[in-house]
């Protein structure tokens, strides 16, 4: 077991409450607002969030977060014995209640295990006896993804929550400083991030021949931009290739870490990405962010920032929500020109003093 944040507070009389997170980084940048409502109405309890390592740098920049515990286990497998022997180190940490945002029965069986009283979550995958406080998801109307989490923190109730907190991220100016010269940028120069990645698959790519593009045209009118190409190493090759159509980019994917890439976009002027984690970390960071859609609704993860602009042709074929285009044609992403990302982008560089 990993522990970032109180550690030793096993054994305290602190009250607390246990979040099991979601396991994509943008789901649980979406979920935050239930971490607000949750400190809200129980102030003077801890929020401790049970998470995959690759989440735990989101977490760090989240205020309400006592306690990060990272899980030891593996993708898809169920692990019944080391289940419950993590939850009897739960057991010890005396959790009031447990918040269980993943729909799957394993993730269930934790809180069950760990004798937590309340267990709040989805019905999922028929996990009655496991959650004792069920929430449905009509599937005839469903909500985007803020309001579903947020929901757990009511009674449920077929009506999504009103007045729901936007999700928010907090990065410390001078780690965000510390982040940009390790890798060579300056926080004297303005900085526009590009997310060209997308872990679900190609369909949710804009063409990196679009991206080399805009990159192009922001250069070409402010030549002393920074322009930071972010990303897991699986983005890699797509970085490559829009490096080889715009050579003066800095190409940082697969090199930094997640909270190095979360450092450089709370420095941000703008942020153009993909429906990705990376697009849902600006955006609670009230970065302005450019989200490109096609293969995904723009409705049903929006961005949240006070600068948002949502791209999508809106085409018949869309959302497919498929990894890769059914029709080949890609037409949703292809047809979406960079000309058409730039005009809003445009506005955002007119203060930037440099030399043509």
């Amino acid at each position: 077991m990993s522990l970032y944040g109180n550690s030793d507070l096993a054994m305290s009389k602190t009250r607390r409450l246990l979040i099991i997170s979601p396991n994509w980084i943008g789901d649980m940048v979406m979920a935050q607002p239930l971490l607000q409502l949750l400190k809200m109405q129980y102030p003077d309890h801890a929020i401790d969030v049970l998470a995959p390592t690759s989440v735990a740098p989101v977490l760090k920049a989240m205020a309400e977060v006592d306690t990060i515990l990272e899980t030891p286990f593996k993708h898809g497998a169920l692990q019944l014995r080391e289940r419950w022997r993590y939850a009897q180190m739960l057991r010890q940490r005396a959790y009031e209640a447990a918040y269980i945002l993943p729909n799957t029965l394993k993730f269930a069986l934790l809180p069950w295990m760990a004798g937590i009283k309340k267990r709040v979550g989805y019905k999922g995958e028929s996990r009655y006896g496991l959650i004792n406080v069920m929430h449905f998801d009509d599937k005839t109307t469903p909500r985007a993804m803020v309001p579903f989490y947020a929901a757990l923190a009511f009674t449920p109730s077929a009506q999504a929550p009103a007045h729901v907190p936007k999700p928010h991220l907090l990065v410390q100016e001078e780690q965000a400083h510390v982040a940009l010269r390790q890798v060579g940028l300056t926080a004297t120069q303005p900085l526009i991030c590009f997310a060209p990645g997308a872990e679900f698959g190609n369909a949710k790519r804009w063409p990196a021949s679009h991206f080399a593009a805009l990159a192009n045209t922001i250069l070409q009118h402010h030549p002393e931009v920074q322009i930071a190409l972010l990303g897991s190493p699986k983005d890699a090759a797509v970085c490559d290739e829009i490096q080889a159509l715009c050579p003066q980019v800095h190409h940082l994917a697969g090199k930094t870490r997640l909270d190095q890439a979360v450092a450089f976009l709370s420095s941000s002027l703008a942020v153009v990405s993909n429906d990705s984690g990376l697009l849902h970390i600006a955006s609670a960071l009230n970065r302005p962010v450019m989200a490109i859609y096609g293969s995904t609704d723009p409705d049903h993860a929006p961005p949240f920032s006070d600068i948002a602009h949502s791209f999508s042709l809106r085409l018949p074929c869309s959302p497919c929500k498929q990894r890769e285009c059914p029709l080949v044609h890609h037409d949703c992403m292809q047809k979406l020109n960079a000309d058409v990302v730039w005009q809003p982008l445009k506005p955002l560089l007119a203060d930037v003093n440099v030399s043509h």
